[in-house]
């Protein structure tokens, strides 16, 4: 008696073959292809408008990237903290203040107007470390606050915007500081003025690699993307919480001390809008508000976007105004963006 045993190859029993997934591009990618196309679109529309090149002007795009390497800065901090699912809305505000305080250890015995004549001709260290430990303290403050108290991160970094840039009036009685020493200056006029540069590339090296590779970066991940799964796996999510704000309170102190040492003044003023120019970098390089999700790289991207815009915009002539209503469509756009990824997200899930 003949067994017959069933193929595969009969009807109905056919295994299927595994369907090619398609390999996404990383976002980094779409992010700095919008960039390309935003370039060239300003270098065509200067081309029928202004008559000029956008690209071309070498002195153009060097202010460009000084100008983002500043935001740029802060930037990467406030990506560490929209990561966990939070906001911070002091970075202008640290920076102000930050900058007025280290300023006055920054001075040289030569300027006419000196605000402590003890504290002159100090080794440039000084004040950057004055600025860095002011801006860390700020961010200590925010993350005690969120963690201890349970406030909202929008409440408690508000708080801190409005204090500390009272701070920043108060410290001098609103007067500017200026006359800093040479070796100070360097920071952000050394390397053929570049120097604001090398420090935002460092930064933002140094925090892509421990946002990817280190257990910190992990944590952060983690607690975005479910901070009840991240407790319940160990993590201590309050001091957690509290070294990802000191970072960046760290790093707007940072930026406070390159801002200064290139235009060689210090004002409370300076630094307005420097913490919505921030998230709006991270945001349009694709950093989630619901947290988990976001990586460096495109916040640098997103910075760079920002910048050329902005300066497109001035070179195209087009008003102040409408730059900010224009700036404020894009975050909203990048939000939109965002959400609708997430939902899509949620129901392939």
């Amino acid at each position: 008696m003949t067994t017959t045993t069933s193929s595969p190859s009969m009807a109905g029993n056919e295994p299927q073959a595994p369907k090619a997934t398609k390999k996404k591009l990383p976002a980094e990618v779409s992010i700095f292809l919008v960039l390309v196309g935003i370039s060239v679109l300003f270098e065509v529309l200067g081309w029928f408008l202004v008559g000029q090149s956008f690209l071309a002007n070498m002195s153009r795009l060097q202010i460009i990237i000084l100008q983002v390497s500043v935001i740029g800065i802060i930037a990467v901090g406030v990506t560490q903290v929209i990561i966990t699912g939070g906001i911070d809305l002091s970075s202008g505000s640290v920076v102000a203040m930050s900058a007025m305080v280290a300023a006055t250890f920054a001075q040289s015995s030569d300027w006419p107007k000196i605000i402590h004549p003890s504290l002159v001709d100090l080794p440039f260290i000084v004040p950057i470390m004055v600025g860095l430990l002011i801006g860390a303290l700020a961010g200590f403050i925010n993350g005690w606050l969120i963690t201890k108290t349970k406030i909202p991160p929008f409440i408690a970094t508000l708080g801190m915007m409005v204090s500390a840039r009272g701070v920043a009036r108060w410290y001098t009685d609103g007067s500017p500081v200026s006359g800093f020493t040479d070796s100070f200056a360097m920071l952000g006029n050394g390397l053929d003025r570049w120097m604001p540069v090398v420090v935002f590339l460092f930064v933002a090296a140094f925090f892509h690699v421990v946002m990817r590779y280190t257990r910190f970066g992990k944590f952060t991940y983690a607690i975005g993307a479910n901070p009840q799964a991240a407790r319940v796996s160990g993590i201590n999510i309050d001091a957690h919480l509290i070294k990802v704000y000191m970072i960046a309170g760290l790093l707007a102190g940072l930026a406070a001390m390159v801002a200064i040492a290139r235009i060689k003044t210090a004002q409370a003023g300076m630094g307005l809008m420097y913490e919505l120019d921030a998230i709006a970098a991270a945001v349009i390089g694709g950093v989630s508000l619901s947290g988990g999700r976001g990586r460096i790289t495109g916040t640098v991207i997103g910075a760079l976007i920002l910048g050329v815009m902005l300066s497109g915009f001035t070179f195209l002539r087009i008003d102040a105004y409408y730059q900010d209503i224009i700036k404020g469509a894009i975050i909203v756009a990048a939000v939109v963006v965002d959400m609708h990824r997430q939902n899509k997200r949620k129901k392939t899930t």
